[in-house]
């Protein structure tokens, strides 16, 4: 077995919401494999926090930080501007950062599902985007997209992010065709509940978790390393031949029929 498979030495990532739970376990797994890791984030004290965690931890890695709100196009440009500046292209690129405000279909307004499109959709697509250039300088790169199980089936997580889930899982799938010639390889990971802040409100009402659990084979609640561990797999290069794949981070959720 080549070991270098199984090693990001070398390699520069760039994980957005990378200051706090899933965002922030993904780049502790990256910096594990060996890439030096770019973080960004729009609240400048976690991410400060996080990178200095980080940095402590893997001495011999390069941490880096970058305050910037990826649902705003000139922060998501400063944001590459800053990536491009380092002068080494990019390797990876996990479109990690995202939000959501749960309410009724009809109670929405306007700006409320436009805002949660700007940040898990358009975010990720023009952040592929702008990263295209920088990802080509390397003869294989990797793009890991953070969808959700709400992407493929109903859940309480309210239409419009469902539906820019699913829009990022057929992106994905776009983009892995589209770019194969160029060497980028573009994947998904779709999470269930996760340990996290976001998620802890919820899963403290133990009527509501008793039904998560009920509906979840594997019969826990994910911890953050669980989906780290997908995403980093579909970084390494003993994953050179899968591109355009959703994998289903979620006890076995979307495979439990009645």
């Amino acid at each position: 077995m080549d070991p270098k498979r199984w090693r990001l030495d070398g390699q520069l990532a760039l994980v957005t919401g990378g200051s706090a739970g899933i965002g922030r376990a993904i780049a502790r797994e990256l910096l594990g494999f060996g890439a030096d890791v770019l973080l960004a984030a729009r609240d400048a004290t976690a991410l400060e926090s996080a990178r200095m965690e980080l940095a402590e931890d893997f001495p011999e890695r390069d941490v880096q930080g970058f305050v910037a709100d990826v649902a705003e196009d000139e922060q998501r440009r400063e944001l590459l501007d800053w990536v491009e500046d380092f002068g080494e292209g990019l390797h990876i690129l996990v479109n990690n950062a995202g939000g959501n405000l749960t309410r009724a279909a009809v109670e929405y307004t306007e700006e409320e599902w436009r805002q949660i499109f700007e940040i898990n959709l358009f975010s990720a697509f023009e952040l592929s985007r702008y990263a295209h250039p920088l990802l080509t300088k390397h003869a294989a790169s990797a793009i890991v997209n953070v969808g959700s199980v709400s992407g493929s089936t109903h859940v309480r997580s309210g239409a419009p992010y469902g539906m820019a889930k699913a829009a990022m899982h057929q992106m994905t799938r776009n983009l892995a065709v589209e770019w194969a010639e160029d060497g980028v390889r573009v994947n998904a990971v779709a999470p269930w509940y996760i340990r996290t802040r976001r998620t802890q409100t919820k899963l403290s009402d133990p009527d509501y978790l008793d039904e998560v659990l009920l509906r979840t084979p594997i019969g826990r609640i994910g911890e953050p390393e669980e989906v780290a561990g997908a995403v980093a797999f579909l970084c390494l290069p003993a994953s050179s031949y899968v591109t355009g794949e959703c994998i289903a981070v979620d006890g076995g959720f979307l495979r439990y029929g009645f």
